[in-house]
């Protein structure tokens, strides 16, 4: 079914989400932190609350190019700062896609993406592999972009890649506007995974080797 419903507590954060692959209905597993309630609008479920206005922002970017429907919530220590709510988040998230991925056969494993905003151009390229590694070079120049440290956006990524035990390759090749910089790698990330999770017609793992590990 390609789902996955988790929550994720420690001292720093309170994490709980649902996640399809194929886009639909989507349900916490219990009660909102956030006292919200979700709606069903039919085909993509997306609702994305961290606590950091520009993480909604890219998650929900990623979640609608890649097809997921998704609901995050996260309560986190930001008085402190955001890393512990950005990496947790990236943490929860790769996990939940791990589970909902399952085993991989019969698709095509490797995926890129390209994506333009405006001025600027980013590529990614994703294996489903089951061996963590990420580079990501976006060149970001600002300390933040609203309340999100553009330090915390590489890594991120990078914390979503482990977990899901991907090995991603994410570069901005141009561009003059961090927010259009970063938005860019996002969307051309989902358009990667989605394309590494297009089926081939074959029912085998897509691995020289019979398995991926």
């Amino acid at each position: 079914m390609h789902r996955s419903c988790m929550k994720r507590i420690t001292n720093e954060t309170s994490i709980q989400l649902a996640l399809s692959l194929d886009g639909g209905a989507v349900q916490l597993d219990g009660p909102s932190l956030l006292g919200k309630e979700y709606e069903d609008v039919g085909g993509q479920m997306i609702y994305v609350h961290t606590g950091v206005g520009f993480l909604d922002h890219m998650v929900h970017a990623l979640a609608k190019h890649s097809g997921w429907s998704l609901v995050l919530e996260c309560v986190g220590d930001l008085h402190i700062d955001d890393h512990h709510t950005v990496e947790d988040c990236g943490i929860a998230l790769g996990l939940a896609f791990k589970e909902a991925l399952g085993a991989i056969r019969g698709v095509k494993r490797f995926g890129y993406g390209y994506a333009p905003l405006d001025e600027a151009l980013s590529r990614a390229v994703v294996d489903l592999s089951n061996r963590p590694f990420a580079v990501v070079e976006l060149g970001l120049k600002r300390e933040k972009i609203g309340d999100l440290s553009t330090e915390m956006i590489p890594h991120f990524l990078e914390s979503f890649a482990t977990e899901a035990r991907i090995t991603m390759h994410v570069d901005c090749l141009r561009g003059t506007n961090d927010h259009h910089r970063s938005e860019s790698a996002f969307k051309a990330l989902a358009i990667a995974i989605r394309e590494s999770r297009t089926p081939t017609g074959r029912d085998d793992v897509p691995s020289t080797k019979g398995v991926l590990a």
